[in-house]
Protein backbone atom coordinates (compact mmCIF):
# COMPACT_ATOMS: atom_id res chain seq x y z
CA UNK A 1 0.00 0.00 0.00
CA UNK A 2 1.47 3.11 -1.08
CA UNK A 3 2.04 5.98 1.76
CA UNK A 4 -0.79 8.30 2.19
CA UNK A 5 -0.21 11.99 2.64
CA UNK A 6 -3.52 14.31 3.11
CA UNK A 7 -2.36 18.01 1.98
CA UNK A 8 -5.53 19.85 4.37
CA UNK A 9 -6.47 23.57 4.07
CA UNK A 10 -8.83 25.14 6.90
CA UNK A 11 -10.16 28.72 6.41
CA UNK A 12 -13.29 29.04 8.21
CA UNK A 13 -13.25 32.16 9.46
CA UNK A 14 -10.08 34.29 10.81
CA UNK A 15 -6.81 31.61 10.77
CA UNK A 16 -5.36 29.84 7.73
CA UNK A 17 -3.70 27.01 8.14
CA UNK A 18 -2.02 24.17 6.28
CA UNK A 19 -0.82 20.43 7.83
CA UNK A 20 0.15 17.03 6.20
CA UNK A 21 -1.03 14.01 7.67
CA UNK A 22 0.55 10.80 6.62
CA UNK A 23 -0.77 7.56 7.39
CA UNK A 24 -2.96 9.58 10.36
CA UNK A 25 -0.19 10.97 11.85
CA UNK A 26 0.85 14.98 11.92
CA UNK A 27 3.68 15.84 10.61
CA UNK A 28 3.48 19.33 9.94
CA UNK A 29 0.85 22.21 11.19
CA UNK A 30 0.92 26.00 10.16
CA UNK A 31 -1.39 28.66 11.24
CA UNK A 32 -1.12 32.20 10.23
CA UNK A 33 -3.42 33.76 12.63
CA UNK A 34 -5.44 37.48 12.19
CA UNK A 35 -4.19 40.28 14.17
CA UNK A 36 -6.05 42.74 12.52
CA UNK A 37 -9.70 42.16 13.90
CA UNK A 38 -8.39 43.56 17.09
CA UNK A 39 -8.95 46.49 16.51
CA UNK A 40 -12.67 46.28 15.67
CA UNK A 41 -13.81 43.82 18.85
CA UNK A 42 -14.29 40.98 16.77
CA UNK A 43 -13.65 39.30 13.65
CA UNK A 44 -14.36 41.52 9.98
CA UNK A 45 -15.44 39.09 7.09
CA UNK A 46 -14.08 40.94 4.50
CA UNK A 47 -11.05 41.68 6.00
CA UNK A 48 -10.33 38.09 6.58
CA UNK A 49 -10.75 37.06 3.16
CA UNK A 50 -8.43 39.08 2.16
CA UNK A 51 -5.62 37.77 4.68
CA UNK A 52 -6.27 34.26 3.64
CA UNK A 53 -5.47 35.05 0.12
CA UNK A 54 -2.58 36.51 1.61
CA UNK A 55 -1.25 33.35 3.87
CA UNK A 56 -2.43 30.26 2.35
CA UNK A 57 0.38 29.91 -0.78
CA UNK A 58 3.05 30.81 2.33
CA UNK A 59 1.40 28.36 4.81
CA UNK A 60 0.38 25.40 2.50
CA UNK A 61 4.69 26.11 1.42
CA UNK A 62 6.15 25.92 4.74
CA UNK A 63 3.36 22.67 5.99
CA UNK A 64 5.00 20.63 2.76
CA UNK A 65 8.93 21.77 4.00
CA UNK A 66 8.39 21.41 7.31
CA UNK A 67 6.86 17.67 6.77
CA UNK A 68 9.61 16.82 4.91
CA UNK A 69 8.23 15.89 1.78
CA UNK A 70 7.81 16.80 -1.99
CA UNK A 71 4.67 18.45 -3.72
CA UNK A 72 4.56 14.39 -5.96
CA UNK A 73 4.33 12.95 -2.75
CA UNK A 74 0.81 14.42 -1.86
CA UNK A 75 -1.77 12.07 -2.34
CA UNK A 76 -4.82 13.99 -2.12
CA UNK A 77 -5.98 17.64 -1.00
CA UNK A 78 -8.97 18.12 2.39
CA UNK A 79 -10.50 20.90 2.88
CA UNK A 80 -13.19 22.91 5.46
CA UNK A 81 -16.05 23.09 3.15
CA UNK A 82 -18.41 24.13 5.61
CA UNK A 83 -19.55 25.82 8.36
CA UNK A 84 -18.07 29.10 8.50
CA UNK A 85 -17.71 32.53 6.98
CA UNK A 86 -18.35 32.27 3.15
CA UNK A 87 -15.33 34.47 2.25
CA UNK A 88 -13.14 32.77 3.99
CA UNK A 89 -14.21 29.40 3.33
CA UNK A 90 -14.19 30.28 -1.19
CA UNK A 91 -10.14 31.07 -0.47
CA UNK A 92 -9.33 27.87 1.26
CA UNK A 93 -11.82 25.85 -1.18
CA UNK A 94 -10.50 27.34 -4.04
CA UNK A 95 -7.10 26.30 -3.40
CA UNK A 96 -7.58 23.10 -2.48
CA UNK A 97 -9.44 22.63 -5.86
CA UNK A 98 -7.03 24.30 -8.30
CA UNK A 99 -4.61 22.39 -6.29
CA UNK A 100 -6.32 18.69 -6.53
CA UNK A 101 -6.95 19.80 -10.24
CA UNK A 102 -3.16 21.28 -11.02
CA UNK A 103 -1.80 17.92 -9.50
CA UNK A 104 -4.78 15.41 -10.44
CA UNK A 105 -5.81 14.04 -7.03
CA UNK A 106 -8.66 13.38 -5.01
CA UNK A 107 -10.20 16.49 -3.57
CA UNK A 108 -12.25 15.67 0.18
CA UNK A 109 -14.80 18.00 1.52
CA UNK A 110 -14.84 18.15 5.12
CA UNK A 111 -17.59 19.32 7.78
CA UNK A 112 -15.23 21.27 10.42
CA UNK A 113 -17.46 20.41 13.29
CA UNK A 114 -16.82 16.93 12.27
CA UNK A 115 -13.33 18.13 12.11
CA UNK A 116 -13.34 19.03 15.99
CA UNK A 117 -14.08 15.77 17.17
CA UNK A 118 -11.98 13.95 15.33
CA UNK A 119 -9.07 16.05 16.39
CA UNK A 120 -8.95 13.92 19.62
CA UNK A 121 -7.66 10.82 17.38
CA UNK A 122 -4.26 12.68 16.53
CA UNK A 123 -2.89 11.93 19.89
CA UNK A 124 -5.37 9.56 21.61
CA UNK A 125 -7.49 7.01 20.67
CA UNK A 126 -10.89 7.11 22.23
CA UNK A 127 -13.26 4.32 22.00
CA UNK A 128 -16.32 3.89 20.03
CA UNK A 129 -19.15 5.09 21.24
CA UNK A 130 -17.81 8.48 22.71
CA UNK A 131 -19.56 11.54 23.75
CA UNK A 132 -17.72 14.68 22.87
CA UNK A 133 -18.84 18.36 23.99
CA UNK A 134 -17.62 20.74 21.04
CA UNK A 135 -17.77 24.27 21.87
CA UNK A 136 -16.32 27.33 20.13
CA UNK A 137 -17.37 30.71 19.14
CA UNK A 138 -19.98 29.59 16.45
CA UNK A 139 -20.79 26.30 17.97
CA UNK A 140 -21.81 24.44 21.21
CA UNK A 141 -22.90 20.76 20.71
CA UNK A 142 -22.83 17.34 22.50
CA UNK A 143 -22.16 14.54 19.93
CA UNK A 144 -22.22 10.77 20.38
CA UNK A 145 -19.33 9.51 18.11
CA UNK A 146 -19.77 6.11 16.80
CA UNK A 147 -17.36 6.17 14.49
CA UNK A 148 -14.66 7.87 12.43
CA UNK A 149 -17.28 9.63 10.21
CA UNK A 150 -20.85 8.28 11.82
CA UNK A 151 -21.86 11.04 14.55
CA UNK A 152 -25.18 11.96 15.83
CA UNK A 153 -25.89 15.71 17.75
CA UNK A 154 -28.06 15.27 20.81
CA UNK A 155 -28.21 18.43 21.91
CA UNK A 156 -26.81 21.93 21.03
CA UNK A 157 -27.35 25.88 21.80
CA UNK A 158 -30.51 27.52 20.02
CA UNK A 159 -28.82 30.86 20.20
CA UNK A 160 -25.89 32.12 20.68
CA UNK A 161 -22.35 29.70 21.21
CA UNK A 162 -20.31 29.08 24.50
CA UNK A 163 -17.45 30.80 22.59
CA UNK A 164 -19.44 33.97 21.86
CA UNK A 165 -20.70 34.42 25.45
CA UNK A 166 -18.12 34.35 26.94
CA UNK A 167 -16.51 36.64 23.75
CA UNK A 168 -19.63 38.77 24.87
CA UNK A 169 -18.68 38.82 28.61
CA UNK A 170 -15.73 40.27 28.27
CA UNK A 171 -16.88 43.40 25.66
CA UNK A 172 -18.92 44.09 28.62
CA UNK A 173 -15.78 44.48 30.62
CA UNK A 174 -14.24 46.13 28.87
CA UNK A 175 -11.92 43.60 27.99
CA UNK A 176 -10.10 43.32 23.81
CA UNK A 177 -10.73 41.16 21.44
CA UNK A 178 -10.23 38.10 21.47
CA UNK A 179 -12.06 38.55 25.63
CA UNK A 180 -12.64 34.51 26.33
CA UNK A 181 -9.04 33.85 27.01
CA UNK A 182 -8.94 37.24 29.24
CA UNK A 183 -12.05 36.05 31.25
CA UNK A 184 -10.09 32.59 31.63
CA UNK A 185 -7.23 34.71 32.34
CA UNK A 186 -8.32 36.41 35.26
CA UNK A 187 -11.40 33.85 36.49
CA UNK A 188 -8.15 31.79 37.98
CA UNK A 189 -7.45 34.37 40.27
CA UNK A 190 -11.34 35.46 41.23
CA UNK A 191 -13.78 33.33 43.49
CA UNK A 192 -16.78 32.25 41.41
CA UNK A 193 -19.39 31.65 43.67
CA UNK A 194 -18.61 35.80 44.63
CA UNK A 195 -21.60 36.68 41.94
CA UNK A 196 -24.44 34.56 40.94
CA UNK A 197 -25.74 34.65 37.61
CA UNK A 198 -29.11 32.89 36.15
CA UNK A 199 -28.47 29.92 34.32
CA UNK A 200 -31.21 29.01 31.27
CA UNK A 201 -32.92 25.87 31.82
CA UNK A 202 -33.53 24.13 28.21
CA UNK A 203 -35.35 20.63 27.40
CA UNK A 204 -33.39 17.60 26.90
CA UNK A 205 -29.73 18.18 25.69
CA UNK A 206 -29.79 21.77 24.38
CA UNK A 207 -28.22 24.92 25.56
CA UNK A 208 -28.96 28.64 25.68
CA UNK A 209 -26.33 31.21 26.62
CA UNK A 210 -28.80 34.71 25.82
CA UNK A 211 -30.21 34.33 29.04
CA UNK A 212 -26.86 34.01 31.25
CA UNK A 213 -25.23 36.88 29.18
CA UNK A 214 -28.58 39.27 29.51
CA UNK A 215 -28.36 38.59 33.65
CA UNK A 216 -24.26 39.71 33.52
CA UNK A 217 -25.47 42.76 31.49
CA UNK A 218 -28.06 43.88 33.73
CA UNK A 219 -26.37 42.88 36.70
CA UNK A 220 -22.96 45.36 35.72
CA UNK A 221 -25.46 47.96 34.85
CA UNK A 222 -27.25 48.00 38.45
CA UNK A 223 -23.45 47.85 39.78
CA UNK A 224 -22.65 50.75 38.17
CA UNK A 225 -25.34 52.97 38.94
CA UNK A 226 -23.85 52.45 42.08
CA UNK A 227 -19.96 52.65 41.99
CA UNK A 228 -18.66 53.48 38.12
CA UNK A 229 -15.34 51.49 39.39
CA UNK A 230 -17.14 48.22 39.90
CA UNK A 231 -16.02 46.59 36.92
CA UNK A 232 -12.27 47.64 38.09
CA UNK A 233 -12.60 46.69 41.64
CA UNK A 234 -14.51 43.50 41.42
CA UNK A 235 -12.94 42.04 37.64
CA UNK A 236 -11.25 39.18 38.70
CA UNK A 237 -14.22 37.96 40.69
CA UNK A 238 -16.63 38.95 37.99
CA UNK A 239 -14.96 36.63 35.36
CA UNK A 240 -14.52 33.92 37.83
CA UNK A 241 -18.38 34.15 39.01
CA UNK A 242 -19.41 34.44 34.61
CA UNK A 243 -16.77 31.64 33.90
CA UNK A 244 -18.06 29.01 36.63
CA UNK A 245 -21.93 29.37 35.04
CA UNK A 246 -20.85 29.34 31.40
CA UNK A 247 -18.83 26.04 32.80
CA UNK A 248 -21.69 24.89 35.08
CA UNK A 249 -24.39 24.73 32.13
CA UNK A 250 -21.79 22.81 29.70
CA UNK A 251 -21.12 20.02 32.58
CA UNK A 252 -24.73 20.03 33.20
CA UNK A 253 -25.87 18.67 29.99
CA UNK A 254 -22.53 16.76 29.72
CA UNK A 255 -23.54 14.58 32.84
CA UNK A 256 -26.80 14.16 31.81
CA UNK A 257 -26.01 13.07 28.35
CA UNK A 258 -23.51 10.59 29.59
CA UNK A 259 -26.02 9.18 31.86
CA UNK A 260 -28.94 8.58 29.79
CA UNK A 261 -26.18 7.00 27.02
CA UNK A 262 -24.24 4.59 29.35
CA UNK A 263 -21.35 6.15 28.19
CA UNK A 264 -17.97 6.65 30.26
CA UNK A 265 -15.76 8.17 27.56
CA UNK A 266 -16.06 11.69 27.10
CA UNK A 267 -13.96 14.23 25.35
CA UNK A 268 -14.18 18.01 24.51
CA UNK A 269 -13.34 19.95 21.62
CA UNK A 270 -12.86 23.02 19.91
CA UNK A 271 -11.63 26.43 20.90
CA UNK A 272 -13.39 26.83 24.39
CA UNK A 273 -12.15 23.67 25.13
CA UNK A 274 -8.75 25.41 25.96
CA UNK A 275 -10.47 27.02 28.73
CA UNK A 276 -8.55 25.64 31.75
CA UNK A 277 -12.03 25.87 34.08
CA UNK A 278 -13.48 23.80 31.42
CA UNK A 279 -10.93 21.57 30.77
CA UNK A 280 -10.60 21.07 35.06
CA UNK A 281 -13.99 20.42 35.29
CA UNK A 282 -14.44 17.87 32.89
CA UNK A 283 -11.57 16.14 34.44
CA UNK A 284 -13.01 16.59 37.89
CA UNK A 285 -16.43 14.65 36.32
CA UNK A 286 -14.03 12.27 35.08
CA UNK A 287 -13.01 11.10 38.50
CA UNK A 288 -16.03 11.66 40.30
CA UNK A 289 -18.03 9.49 37.80
CA UNK A 290 -15.25 6.87 36.65
CA UNK A 291 -15.28 8.76 33.20
CA UNK A 292 -12.27 8.29 30.89
CA UNK A 293 -11.71 11.91 29.77
CA UNK A 294 -10.01 13.57 26.45
CA UNK A 295 -8.76 16.59 25.84
CA UNK A 296 -6.97 17.91 22.81
CA UNK A 297 -3.87 19.13 22.83
CA UNK A 298 -4.25 23.21 22.76
CA UNK A 299 -2.93 23.16 19.24
CA UNK A 300 -5.20 20.91 18.46
CA UNK A 301 -8.30 22.80 19.97
CA UNK A 302 -8.72 26.32 18.03
CA UNK A 303 -8.96 26.32 14.36
CA UNK A 304 -6.08 24.02 12.74
CA UNK A 305 -5.20 22.03 9.71
CA UNK A 306 -4.49 18.94 11.49
CA UNK A 307 -7.68 18.20 12.34
CA UNK A 308 -9.25 18.63 8.91
CA UNK A 309 -6.18 16.53 7.66
CA UNK A 310 -7.70 13.76 10.06
CA UNK A 311 -10.57 13.66 8.69
CA UNK A 312 -9.76 13.87 5.40
CA UNK A 313 -7.83 10.43 5.75
CA UNK A 314 -10.89 8.77 7.50
CA UNK A 315 -12.96 9.96 4.64
CA UNK A 316 -9.80 8.76 2.40
CA UNK A 317 -9.71 5.47 3.80
CA UNK A 318 -13.80 5.37 2.74
CA UNK A 319 -13.25 6.64 -0.96
CA UNK A 320 -15.62 9.69 1.02
CA UNK A 321 -14.26 11.89 -2.43
CA UNK A 322 -16.17 15.31 -4.22
CA UNK A 323 -15.77 16.67 -7.31
CA UNK A 324 -14.95 19.78 -8.62
CA UNK A 325 -18.27 20.77 -8.44
CA UNK A 326 -18.69 21.21 -4.93
CA UNK A 327 -19.15 24.39 -2.82
CA UNK A 328 -18.78 25.71 0.28
CA UNK A 329 -21.42 26.44 2.65
CA UNK A 330 -21.16 28.40 5.63
CA UNK A 331 -24.27 26.56 7.39
CA UNK A 332 -24.52 22.84 6.73
CA UNK A 333 -25.65 19.66 8.35
CA UNK A 334 -24.25 16.95 9.38
CA UNK A 335 -24.23 13.95 7.14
Amino acid sequence: MNTINILAIESSCDETSAAIIQQGKVLSNHIATQKVHERYGGVVPEMASRAHMQNIIPVVDLAIKDANIAVEDITAVAFTQAPGLIGSLLVGSCFAKSFAQARNLPLIAVHHMQAHVLAHFIDAQPPFPFLCLTVSGGHTQIVLCKDYLDMEILGETIDDAAGEAFDKVAKMLGLPYPGGPLVDKYAQQGDPLKFKFSMSEMKELDFSFSGVKTSILYFLQREKKNDPDFVEKNLVDICASAQYTIISMLMAKLKKAAKLHSINHVGIAGGVSANSGLRTALKEAGEKYGWTTYIPKFEYCTDNAAMIGITGYHKYLKGQFTDLSVSPTARAKWD
